[in-house]
């Protein structure tokens, strides 16, 4: 924890006054407003440049403040909120009347969480309410893992960036739909498929499609300036070695499985071997290639288990489309 007591007393001052406050937490940095203002929220479409139907996740104190936040809540969302938080889980339940339409993207259902790190939850405490905060980064962009890519992507826009240190997990929140009789995966993320069906008891889907909007659907997200390509693991070297030679600056990221070959490629990025590692790394991996001019991004895909899951996802996301706004 590397914010001061002034430092996070700064920011709950901020927030109070409607201002935007970057905060850390154990997924990526957020972009907060005072959950309960709507000008606050604006704001954060704003800056952001995030289309308005984008809805947005409210960050509570605790579990014990569901309540005050949301309507209805089944027995599963009870036992998961037990289960994980404060962790990188993020439900979605039925909006409650404290939360403002200009929160949710027009819906009547409000995305949840608490976030496991101990600068958030000073903040969420010294604050007393509720904070909107999506990735602190300009829309579809890579995400920030440290207060400094806060602060080179968004700059002044923000009135204040508290500077929690790296982020431990580095991939959003998995996102689970708790508003019907059996839940699903709207957005795989820090807790795995794995751990949630083992406190459930029953398998959980991922659907590619949803009848509710959350965070991280739209078909580019997480991108890098550069093109992201997907290929099979085996062909990574050779796909980024022609494309080199038809003049791109390419960045590959090498599996370990290939560690020891010698790639002609502008700039490599060895893949961890944990993918905890890999996807603590990812984003500033992808910041990386961008800051040494790569224009294309050879990449393959870690097998979709555990948290390799969220890291096809978000890799997907990257080589989708990009945004129109």
């Amino acid at each position: 924890m590397t914010a001061s007591t002034s430092d996070i007393e700064k920011a709950a001052g901020a927030l109070s006054a409607g201002g935007l406050v970057a905060l850390p937490t154990e997924t990526v940095y957020g972009l907060g407003a005072n959950a309960e203002d709507p000008t606050a929220v604006a704001r954060i479409f704003q800056v952001k440049g995030r289309p308005p139907s984008h809805p947005l996740i409210v960050h509570i104190g605790g579990a014990e403040h569901l309540d005050d936040w949301v309507r209805d809540v089944p027995a599963t969302a009870r036992l998961l909120a037990e289960h994980f938080w404060p962790g990188p889980l993020t439900l979605v339940l039925r909006r409650g009347p404290r939360v403002p339409l200009e929160a949710t993207g027009g819906l009547e259902t409000v995305a949840v969480r608490v976030p496991d790190h101990p600068v958030a939850l000073a903040l969420l405490s010294a604050f007393g309410g509720g904070v909107t905060a999506p990735s602190a980064n300009r829309f579809g962009m890579v995400s920030p893992t440290t207060a400094d890519h806060v602060r080179a992507e968004l700059g002044d826009a923000v009135d204040f960036v508290l500077d929690g240190g790296p982020c431990e997990v580095g991939v959003e929140s998995t996102i689970v739909d708790a508003t019907g009789d059996t839940p699903s995966i709207l957005r795989p993320g820090g807790v795995t498929r794995e751990d949630l069906e083992a406190v459930l008891g029953c398998p959980l889907a991922v659907p590619s499609t949803s009848r509710v909007r959350v965070p991280g659907q739209h078909p580019s997200h997480y991108a890098p300036r550069a093109r992201v390509v997907l290929v099979e693991p085996e062909k990574v070297v050779a796909e980024a070695e022609l494309a080199q030679e038809l003049g791109h600056q390419v960045g590959v990221f090498l599996p370990s499985a290939f560690a020891d070959a010698a790639v002609k490629a502008h700039a490599v990025v060895a893949v961890p071997d944990s993918v905890a590692a890999y996807a603590r790394g990812l984003y500033e991996f992808l910041r990386e290639l961008d800051r040494r001019g790569c224009d294309l991004i050879v990449v393959s895909l870690p097998v979709e288990e555990g948290l390799g899951l969220a890291i096809a996802n978000r890799l997907r996301r990257a080589a989708g489309p990009r945004p129109t706004v």
